[in-house]
């Protein structure tokens, strides 16, 4: 009878004790809350990049050159890319005609642009069973800030036409010889390109077209 006693008095102190409250003996836990996993970080990238689109539909229409231009998103993390990438058209899937552009944020890919207008770009031609790879590879070095040269950079651009598919490097400061030909070998390298490749100025390119001469080539 007594130790049943014993045993009811020490129940009744059990479920007095306040939560969080130790009973004589008991050892303090290192880490009495339960671990979270951590929250997950997202990769920052050097520059912000922002996606462009130029539609033949919309250059049928436009009253100056560049004015069908549209910016389509802004991303300035690994995780935003890849979220954009895997969710638009790769430009073998796009209509003959359209241009898909990625530049640097707040630089607009059009000769006026002031950080565009004394600059020039290199261009390779391809397949489209080929552009899809060249063009991802194209962009991972650009925002990934793989060329030597990368703050001469402005941004690269696909052009899909009917004959051939064009990708374009656009540069800063086409008379600084050195910067154009490293990002020219660098650019080859990077898409195991065997082709010769040339680099166009802007401003010859504004006044002859189609008959503007290469003034670098690798």
């Amino acid at each position: 009878m007594a130790d049943e006693t014993a045993a009811s008095d020490a129940g009744s102190k059990g479920e007095e004790r306040e939560e969080g409250e130790m009973e004589e003996g008991e050892i303090p836990s290192d880490d009495p809350l339960p671990r979270t996993p951590a929250q997950h970080q997202p990769h920052p990238l050097e520059h912000s990049w922002t996606f462009w689109f130029d539609s033949p539909a919309a250059k049928a229409k436009q009253t100056a050159w560049g004015s069908s231009l549209r910016p389509i998103h802004t991303f300035s993390t690994v995780e935003d890319f890849w979220g954009l990438y895997n969710n638009i058209h790769h430009p073998s899937k796009l209509v003959t005609g359209a241009d898909f552009y990625c530049f640097k944020h707040k630089i607009e890919p059009k000769w006026e642009d002031p950080v565009c207008a004394n600059g020039g770009k290199w261009t390779i031609s391809c397949s489209r069973g080929k552009v899809d790879a060249w063009w991802l590879y194209t962009l991972l070095a650009v925002i990934g800030e793989q060329f030597d040269y990368g703050d001469e950079i402005c941004g690269a651009v696909v052009n899909v036409r009917a004959k051939q598919v064009k990708i374009a490097m656009w540069t800063k400061n086409a008379s600084n010889q050195e910067a154009q030909m490293s990002i020219g070998r660098q650019w080859k390298e990077f898409l195991d390109y065997n082709e010769t490749i040339g680099f166009i100025f802007h401003e010859e390119a504004k006044m002859m077209d189609r008959g503007a001469k290469d003034r670098y080539q690798v």
